[in-house]
């Protein structure tokens, strides 16, 4: 830094406000700072800098995710990515698979890296843990799912409603036996999409059959199985609702291979990467990962940066996008 300041013809406390974008400094010194730092090839110390600072501040955050390969986890971190990263901050992510362990072992490491806050899907139902570290003042925000502490900022997505707009359009299509295929049923959002297809059902008037309600599938090849069982029955649905992007991908392969897709109807929750492809393109209650992400974000450096307001969860509106899978009727045509 002395060596830059020299020869940028600045103070040390310039160079350091320009290198940690600080307001304070005119236009033609910080563009001289910045020349000075490329031509002598400099870059700051980070940790070292971290040390000196009276706030103790890292410039980093650390994301949680359920599994950062999973295109709904990728999009929420692209989205908080472009949060921090115009505020000097970088975002350590990793992925919990669903493992309680792993989740503390992930949270631990991200603490002993002194983080500046955490942005979280939580997992285990045991977040004593993040209690701490929350009652110690460092900032936390569930994102996705609602956790088990009372005083962190939550951003989830309508699962109830939109559950109930895609059971509800099934029914305007002529379906009452309505399948649904649900995550692992401990599972927050699972749960909520649970609540939405029985209420939706109870509000159309549908008796529930308890035969056509699946939970804990876990993977695009477990829900083909379930969905190929299910056509086999003489009982069979008309209309099958899949609660998660991969059980979605597993029906759309079933249906395709029994040469059903055009006889029984599917919507999916969440958006599925080439869906308007397959045919017919595939119909779905779309969250929108990169508000889910921006808002947290927005949250959690809004507390960085002394915000003192009451805890919020905010939800963020899913929509329905019909493409023409959802909109098969009883009648094995198009509607």
């Amino acid at each position: 830094m002395r060596d830059v300041a020299a020869l940028a013809g600045v103070s040390l406390k310039t160079v350091s406000r320009v290198v940690n974008r600080e307001s304070g400094v005119s236009a033609p010194l910080e563009r001289r700072v910045r020349e000075a730092v490329e031509l002598l090839g400099y870059r700051p110390n980070v940790t070292a800098s971290s040390l000196r600072r009276a706030d103790q501040k890292t410039q980093t955050i650390g994301l949680l995710l359920e599994d950062v390969a999973n295109p709904f986890s990728s999009a929420l971190y692209r989205a908080i990515e472009d949060v921090a990263v115009p505020r000097g901050t970088l975002v350590l992510a990793a992925s919990a698979d669903e493992d309680p362990a792993r989740e503390r072992e992930l949270l631990l490491a991200f603490v002993s890296r002194r983080v500046d806050g955490l942005i979280v899907i939580p997992v285990a139902s045991d977040q004593s843990m993040m209690l701490r570290e929350r009652r110690l003042g460092r900032p936390l925000v569930f994102i996705d799912r609602v956790g088990a502490v009372g005083d962190a900022d939550t951003v989830t997505a309508d699962n109830r409603g939109g559950v109930r707009v895609a059971v509800r359009h099934l029914v305007a299509h002529g379906h009452r036996r309505i399948a649904f295929l649900g995550d692992a049923s401990w599972i927050w959002t699972a749960a909520e999409r649970h609540l939405g297809y029985l209420e939706a059902i109870g509000a159309c008037g549908i008796s529930l059959d308890p035969s056509l309600v699946f939970f804990d599938i876990r993977s695009s090849d477990a829900a083909t199985e379930v969905v190929r069982g299910l056509l086999a029955r003489d009982d069979a649905p008309t209309a099958i609702f899949t609660a998660q992007n991969l059980i979605t991908i597993g029906a759309i392969r079933a249906l395709q291979q029994l040469s059903r897709q055009h006889e029984v109807a599917l919507v999916g929750f969440d958006d599925v990467v080439l869906a308007d492809l397959v045919h017919p393109p595939v119909t779905v209650v779309a969250q929108d990962p990169a508000a889910l992400g921006r808002t947290a974000a927005e949250l959690l450096f809004g507390r960085l940066t002394g915000d003192r307001s009451p805890p919020r969860h905010i939800v963020v509106p899913t929509t329905l996008i019909p493409r023409g899978s959802g909109e098969v009727t009883t009648y094995h045509g198009q509607a």
